[in-house]
């Protein structure tokens, strides 16, 4: 259902490159000419600016909205000029999330979204309340599908049992190694559901630290040997992982985006593989 790669939007708008709706159409144009047909949103971006950038940019392009899928997230609080808060801090109760979907609905410039994460755990969620929450959206026609960002296995097994979810979005790169080793991505692939993933460059070109340096090496290596660039090879790592990840590709340049859709014909040797894992930690592995 989702595209093997998902347009990530978070940088599209203010928060990153500030691109002009003309801009945001040249990148969906660029997505979809790349089978990259899912947009990845939050309510959030862009300080709740972005969703509706995005909005009205593709409302004007001749798109079925059968052929794109539209993710966006709520559940998180923040202070923005369009909406003010004195606190950050995370609300499930039923109206927010109500609002926060009518009104990614309205920005987006859609009847529907196929797929509405709660975007962080909170210590006060009420599991029993969500599902019914999540019941009343999909009975109207508003959501098609469900699932979390960042949750633990407990957390996201708590919820589950009482509304099914089809995906947990969760920080997975180079940098980010913990998602291989503390169940979450066993407890999807135990469900046959697959994992989404944020952050997949992790910190690799915007910081130069120890970690770093040494990935720097092995992937100057890999680079040579499998003809590729070393953000296609940071992504291939990530998509190696028998989870089937599903990447959300951050980027707000079209030709980063294409050079990105070919890592998806990149496999990784399992020696390679666990090149970077060694790198990525410091040490060969127990």
């Amino acid at each position: 259902m989702y595209s093997e790669l998902i347009a990530g939007t978070m940088r599209w708008g203010i928060w990153g490159a500030n691109h002009s709706e003309r801009k945001v159409q040249e990148l969906i144009e660029v997505c979809l000419q790349e089978n990259i047909t899912t947009f990845d949103h939050a309510d959030i971006y862009g300080g709740h600016t972005t969703e509706e950038l995005f909005g009205n940019a593709w409302k004007e392009m001749s798109i079925d909205r059968e052929k794109i899928q539209l993710i966006s997230k709520c559940g998180i609080v923040m202070n923005s000029d369009k909406k003010p808060s004195a606190l950050k801090y995370y609300n499930y109760d039923s109206e927010y999330i109500l609002n926060c979907v009518n009104e990614s609905l309205a920005n987006l410039k859609t009847d529907y979204l196929d797929l509405l994460l709660l975007h962080r755990p909170s210590p006060l969620i009420d599991t029993e309340e969500i599902a019914r929450v999540f019941q009343t959206l999909k009975y109207e026609g508003k959501v098609k599908e469900f699932g979390v960002s960042n949750f633990s296995v407990s957390q996201f097994e708590l919820l589950n049992q009482y509304f099914p979810l089809v995906t947990n979005q969760i920080e997975v790169s180079v940098n980010q190694t913990n998602a291989f080793y503390d169940g979450t991505l066993d407890q999807l692939m135990m469900k046959n559901l697959r994992p989404m993933a944020w952050s997949v460059m992790g910190n690799y070109f915007s910081e130069k630290t120890d970690q770093n340096i040494i990935i720097n090496h092995v992937l100057k290596e890999l680079c040579v040997k499998y003809n590729a660039d070393e953000n296609q090879i940071l992504l291939a790592f990530v998509l190696k992982h028998p989870s089937k990840i599903i990447p959300v590709i951050g980027s707000s340049k079209t030709e980063t985006i294409s050079k990105l859709k070919e890592s998806l014909l990149i496999d990784l040797e399992a020696i390679d593989w666990f090149k970077i894992l060694e790198a990525s930690c410091g040490k060969e592995v127990n």
